[in-house]
């Protein structure tokens, strides 16, 4: 059964898009991992990094993207099938990765996100909109080893989907005060989840990024997150950090074609980086 873990903050510009590809990316293209991609964020930026704008549109318009999957919701239809959605060997790596496949968003969900919250019931966590993901993929998900689901920023329906079907949930955050505020947030929502849906879903760990080693700042709030993190209680800090690079930022203009993972994602230290920190995060999910 694939390893289902959401990227999660409620904070905008933490790396959380960065973090979900280079995980796809280095697993499947160093580990030959089978890997599927859930782009659930409006702002579909992990969708467009991974595909062409072109070929974005044309899924969009044919219905076969997460929006029609959610407006389906709205209008008691059943006109999504996942499996004509998903887009197989994806990236401009080699022009696309084998078992490297991606579940698109839409910006249009932006339209229809306060509806479905609208029909949808956050109490109990009954309501079938909360599990629409869930069944859409029930016969997909075991031909993946890895799902990695790119949440919007915040707490809502559409990240609960991503939740339900999560058996881990991974918390990005830049150093700074306002980066971490929300991670008590985020453990507190997951918990309630757990809770109320009765659901199994763990807090894999937290992982620094965009970190600047010569901000003083940024020095003092990872020796800090370290130090008050109560086992247990607190998820762990990911002993491999990844560094602040222009390259990285770069990595995701998929109109360019490159032939490795070192060249998309920026030389030796970009690179060394993200790949030590797919071997921590298959140590963790033993897999």
């Amino acid at each position: 059964m694939a390893v289902v873990t959401s990227i999660i903050n409620l904070k905008g510009g933490v790396g959380k898009t960065t973090l979900t590809l280079a995980l796809a990316h280095y697993l499947a293209g160093e580990h030959a991992k089978r890997v599927l991609v859930i782009d659930l964020d409006p702002q579909t930026n992990a969708t467009i990094a991974l595909v062409t704008e072109r070929r974005w549109r044309e899924r969009d318009q044919g219905g076969q993207t997460l929006y029609q999957m959610f407006k389906d919701q709205l209008d008691g239809a059943h006109t999504f099938r996942a499996q004509d959605a998903i887009i197989t060997r994806v990236s401009n790596v080699g022009g696309g990765i084998p078992g490297l496949d991606l579940l698109p968003s839409s910006i249009r969900l932006h339209r229809i996100q306060d509806k479905i919250t609208q029909i949808s019931d956050l109490d109990t966590y009954r309501s079938p909109t909360v599990y629409a993901l869930r069944e859409s993929l029930r016969e997909l998900l075991p031909q993946y080893d890895h799902v990695l689901i790119d949440c919007p920023p915040n707490l809502g329906i559409i990240t609960l989907n991503g939740i339900a079907i999560s058996r881990y949930f991974l918390i990005p955050v830049v150093p700074d005060i306002l980066s971490t505020l929300g991670v008590p947030l985020v453990l507190d929502r997951m918990a309630d989840f757990a809770l109320r849906a009765q659901h199994e879903i763990f807090g894999l760990g937290i992982v620094v990024s965009r970190f600047r080693p010569t901000s003083r700042l940024h020095k003092l709030t990872v020796n800090s997150m370290r130090r008050d993190a109560i086992p247990g209680i607190h998820p762990p800090i990911f002993n491999n950090i990844i560094t602040e690079d222009l390259e990285v930022a770069e990595a995701a203009d998929v109109e360019e074609q490159v032939t490795s993972l070192r060249q998309k994602f920026g030389g030796s230290g970009p690179h060394k980086q993200f790949s030590a920190l797919t071997d921590e995060y298959l140590r963790y999910v033993g897999g």
